[in-house]
């Protein structure tokens, strides 16, 4: 089942995408006789399996009555607001390609470049932490910069280095605390795809003081999730193809399947005396050349950003420059 947030006749609604190009949405509190559980796409994974159950019934024998066509209607981000958003960094690739520019970019700086290089190489400067093959980790994004696909996203006025990375993460639909990895796997309602922008040049600034990313991640309509959830029980999270497209044009495909975390193992070691609660997010963190720094590459005002998942969709976002560039 696929699940959306959508206004239609300025109205904000819970639907399910439905016919057999998932072309209809489903008025679900509609159809469902107004049930309360399904006021919200978020209200509809805090009802627990009684309501999960109920809206695949509803979605299953959809036919007409309290649906719109998709193109009618504007979708949202799937959990506007969501409780929390936290962001992992699973793929392996994504950090040995960044680091291996980091080297590169520093030994550009130098009198030698040729020699800084091969300097930072044999004293295994600038090279992922220990820590990172020891434990997940994870920041916290801005939950309330969370915006839906067709939005645009506005490049922040402090930054001249912006750029997408491509992720995808999952909703937990229970609350838990101290999981094994089967009870965390047990807490996934359904995954999403997730775009979080990055201003570069901030960030760059920022990290070195080790404090987290900082203003570097956090502005507005600076996290992208869409363009629905799917249920955990109708997607295998590490069989699918990840493809980014700028402007129409493929930059990169990459396999979810490598990651080296999952998200399984994310929230288990989340959850420890922690509790974790319905509706939050764990992001997996950018696939294998899923950004632009990666490549060397950066976006330009009005690029057309678009993400895809196989079995999940496409989130689509164009960056706009509405403020010019200003210090402070």
């Amino acid at each position: 089942m696929k699940l959306v947030t959508y206004v239609h006749s300025g109205t904000q609604k819970a639907g399910a995408l439905v016919g057999k190009a998932d072309d209809r949405v489903l008025d679900l509190r509609a159809a469902g006789g107004g049930e309360a559980a399904f006021a919200s796409v978020l209200a509809l994974i805090e009802g627990g399996e009684r309501a999960w159950d109920k809206a695949k019934t509803l979605a299953a024998k959809a036919g007409g009555d309290h649906e719109v066509a998709l193109k009618d209607v504007k979708l949202l981000t799937p959990v506007p607001n969501p409780p929390q958003v936290r962001d992992f960094l699973c793929f392996e690739e994504h950090l040995l390609n960044s680091f291996a520019m980091l080297r590169k970019t520093r030994a550009a700086a130098e009198p030698d470049p040729v020699a800084a290089l091969a300097r930072y190489q044999r004293e295994d400067l600038f090279v992922p932490p220990k820590i990172w093959y020891e434990q997940p980790l994870y920041y916290k994004p801005s939950r309330f910069g969370v915006i839906g696909t067709d939005e645009d996203t506005l490049w922040p006025w402090f930054s001249n280095r912006m750029d997408y990375e491509m992720e995808f993460g999952c909703f937990l639909g229970k609350s838990g605390k101290d999981l094994t990895l089967e009870e965390a796997k047990g807490l996934i309602f359904g995954y999403s795809i997730y775009n979080d922008m990055s201003a570069r040049d901030t960030q760059a600034y920022e990290m070195p003081a080790g404090f987290g990313p900082g203003k570097g991640k956090d502005f507005e309509t600076g996290n992208i999730i869409g363009p629905c959830i799917v249920t955990a029980d109708a997607f295998d999270p590490y069989r699918q193809e990840m493809i980014v497209r700028i402007n129409g044009r493929e930059r990169s495909r990459g396999k979810s399947g490598k990651m080296h975390w999952t998200f399984e193992q994310c929230i288990a070691h989340t959850s420890r005396s922690e509790r974790v609660y319905p509706g939050e997010f764990f992001g997996s963190g950018t696939v294998g050349l899923g950004c632009g720094l990666e490549h060397g590459i950066f976006l330009e005002p009005n690029d057309l950003i678009e993400l895809e998942v196989t079995g999940i969709g496409v989130l689509r976002n164009r960056i706009v420059r509405k403020d010019p560039p200003r210090k402070g």
